[in-house]
């Protein structure tokens, strides 16, 4: 990531002029959270690196600091807002509409709220997706629940046919929770929205359980799926010392980055091999993982494995092919692949083996927020809302050097963040688990 060439500048509607109504309120010590522009977080920390760019005449960039403006853009009274949730499902989705909902009613005082069914489906009239209204008594109890209260849906819709529905219902704020897929239609409907010269704030809040956006230290529902998976690994590994040449096999979530593997096999250290997509690996040959793997068995008498689904995709042929709704290419399925080829290698080889596969993924995905992904899903849907309201548009609310930032959305969509194979997350889970190089020709 080269920091000297991002641009961190916020979109506005225009100047914020109306007193907020936060500025009304009489609990003790308010005034003292309200945020200027001028509040920011340097994008780098590191005293070398803001050295070497003043030593050059570049003044570092920095975010926005998220959080309530003095003056808003919009007039709640008149104000009508739109919330949709898009792509695969996610811990903490109800959390965040909770959040939005609330603050908009009880700190801004905006009556109408729409929660808009099924994703961009919800925005095309042919899909008869009624919008719900959402109200405090409506959502006050719904963070219990797991799912989206809005439902999904994935696949690409007519951004055109999407403005047209905000502008004919008067939408003034549209707070869109997803993945990349969505913060880059997010970005192609603020583009649509100025070039019709609508005034209109699209705010994106990033959602993916993987934790691979980029600039986004944290994404919420990350660590609901890293605390299940650590009983996943517990439980694959009470299987496998439970029976002779025991192998428990889990697969967990992790498309392109391995962050779920890599940080549930360190809550919980029973693995020995970590698979993830960042770090290529061989089946076969002196130094792959067959020969690791009986090696273990058969000094140990057992082993646990912990995959990720999108590791080891060079092994199927029709990798590249095959694509969801969205366009995402769709993985081949290496949990069971794996499973198959463990079991052929062993039996070859005349070695008994007994192997339990393990896969949570969609228990995990569909679950309630825990306590520290509902805390952190507050501040997300909070801070969304005082950004809409300021009038800040085509901008996602993130979480960089432990403040809620904002971020410019070209800064992010369409990128990823993943695992590096030298940094300190993979090393460290190569001295927990005593993973060797799984690469035939690496020392």
């Amino acid at each position: 990531m080269n920091i000297e060439t991002i641009e961190t500048r916020i979109r506005t509607l225009g100047e914020a002029k109306i007193p907020s109504p936060m500025l009304k309120e009489e609990h003790g010590g308010i005034h003292h959270l309200f945020i200027s522009d001028e509040d920011q977080v340097m994008i780098n920390i590191k005293r070398a690196n803001i050295e070497a760019m003043l030593a050059k005449g570049i003044t570092p960039p920095a975010f926005e600091v998220a959080g309530p403006r003095r003056k808003v853009y919009f007039d709640a009274s008149k104000l009508r807002c739109a919330i949709v949730t898009c792509g695969g499902l996610c811990p903490g989705l109800n959390d965040i509409i909770r959040a939005i909902v609330l603050e908009l009613h009880y700190r801004y005082g905006v009556k109408i709220i729409y929660g808009v069914r099924h994703g961009l489906e919800g925005f095309i009239p042919e899909y008869n997706h009624d919008f719900l209204d959402l109200t405090p008594a409506r959502v006050t109890t719904i963070m219990n629940m797991g799912g989206s209260i809005l439902g999904s849906s994935r696949g690409a819709q007519d951004i055109d046919r999407v403005v047209d529905c905000l502008e004919v219902n008067n939408i003034g704020i549209l707070f869109m929770v997803g993945g990349d897929g969505t913060l880059m239609a997010a970005s192609k409907i603020t583009d649509a929205i100025t070039q019709r010269k609508l005034k209109i704030s699209v705010v994106g809040i990033p959602k993916t359980i993987d934790n691979d956006i980029h600039l986004v230290s944290r994404s919420f529902g990350f660590d609901t799926a890293v605390d299940v998976a650590r009983m996943a690994i517990q439980s694959a590994h009470n299987e496998a010392i439970a029976y002779p040449n025991g192998v428990g096999l889990i697969k967990l979530m992790g498309r392109h980055s391995g962050f779920i593997a890599a940080t549930a096999a360190l809550a919980q250290q029973d693995a020995n091999f970590v698979l993830i997509p960042e770090v290529d690996f061989d089946l076969e040959g002196p130094k792959g993982l067959m020969t690791a793997l009986q090696a273990r068995v058969t000094s140990r008498g057992h082993a646990v494995i912990v995959v990720a689904e999108g590791a080891g995709q060079k092994f199927f042929e029709d990798v590249d092919e095959r694509r969801d709704p969205s366009g995402n290419i769709r993985l081949n399925d290496i949990g069971p692949f794996l499973k198959e080829a463990i079991k052929a290698h062993f039996f070859q080889k005349n070695i008994p083996l007994n192997i339990k596969y393990i896969d949570p993924s969609y228990m995990i995905r569909s679950l309630p927020a825990n306590a520290n992904d509902s805390v952190f899903c507050g501040f997300l849907g909070r801070d969304a809302v005082h950004a809409g309201m300021a009038g800040k548009t085509k901008l996602v609310i993130g979480h960089w050097n432990n403040h809620f930032v904002h971020l410019p959305m070209e800064a992010t969509a369409g990128r990823r963040k993943q695992v590096r194979p030298n940094g300190k997350l993979w090393t460290t889970v190569l001295e927990s688990t005593g993973q060797p190089s799984l690469k035939n020709g690496e020392a």
